[in-house]
């Protein structure tokens, strides 16, 4: 029969656990994002992401999560293609989908669901405004708001100041 001894000190033995409860917490932390979507991990969750807008409820409740009020009903109701090749007047309008942290991209040659909304109270006061809502999949993937006016104008979902 063998027997081995060793002598260890309680300083190494401590070390030893901090450093091992360490690699199991950073274990942890990383396997917990890694279960997360990109978009879930790089943004933080906000009220519109829990809003179902494959229903007319969500949809409104969505564009009210930015102040507009909007028509029970909306005006208009399609299916559009997102182009497969982006021209230079879509690539503007991804650019402003873009700037509110949307990418119609990885729709392109898909058909998605247009909504639009009559805006009721537009800061300028006037009724010739809309909100467009673009939906895939019971998801808003973009959108706008816009005048119908001649040399209207079209923004974000997000309600401007001083109008």
């Amino acid at each position: 029969m063998v027997i081995m001894s060793a002598r260890v000190s309680k300083r190494k033995v401590l070390t030893g656990l901090i450093v091992a409860v360490g690699v199991v917490l950073l274990l942890v932390f990383l396997l917990g994002k890694a279960g997360e979507t990109p978009a879930a991990a790089a943004t933080e969750p906000s009220a519109t992401a829990e809003i179902d807008a494959g229903t007319n409820d969500g949809r409104i409740a969505f564009l009210q999560s930015f102040g507009w009020e909007v028509s029970e009903t909306p005006t208009e109701t399609q299916e559009v293609k997102i182009p497969q090749e982006f021209n230079n007047v879509f690539t503007r309008y991804n650019q402003l989908q873009q700037s509110q942290n949307y990418d119609l991209a990885p729709y392109a040659g898909k058909t998605v669901k247009r909504y639009v909304y009559a805006v009721t109270n537009y800061p300028d006061g006037a009724q010739d405004w809309y909100a467009t809502v673009l939906v895939h999949n019971g998801e808003v993937i973009g959108g706008d708001v816009s005048s119908t006016r001649q040399g209207g104008k079209m923004h974000g979902f997000a309600m401007p100041e001083g109008t």
